[in-house]
């Protein structure tokens, strides 16, 4: 079982400490980091005022994004299918020529 351990982040000037694995820490750091920096955007545009709704508009965002990324992924893996099966076609053809051959 991976040891956890209370790790402080800060997103927009406040602190929060979350329990997290230590092998997972630096990925945490890093969501934290990329999650400030988006609610700070959010705030710079001046169009939503306080800290709850920045983070829901960041959280649909983020939410918006992770359907698009996985949309997105079904569609690169159907193409590489396509692509794996048209490559063991031309390797079936080519290994039967190569047997005629032989014959």
């Amino acid at each position: 079982m991976a040891e956890t351990s209370t790790l402080t982040v800060s997103i927009m000037d406040r602190e929060f400490r979350v329990n997290c694995p230590e092998s997972e820490q630096q990925h945490l750091r890093d969501s934290a980091a990329s999650l400030d920096e988006r609610m700070r955007e959010i705030r710079e545009t001046g169009r939503v005022i306080g800290v709850d709704r920045i983070a829901i508009m960041a959280a649909l965002n983020l939410a918006s994004e992770l359907l698009s990324t996985e949309g997105t992924s079904d569609e690169v893996a159907d193409t590489i299918n396509q692509s794996i099966s048209r490559m063991q076609s031309k390797i079936e053809q080519s290994l039967n020529e190569t047997e005629e051959l032989d014959f």
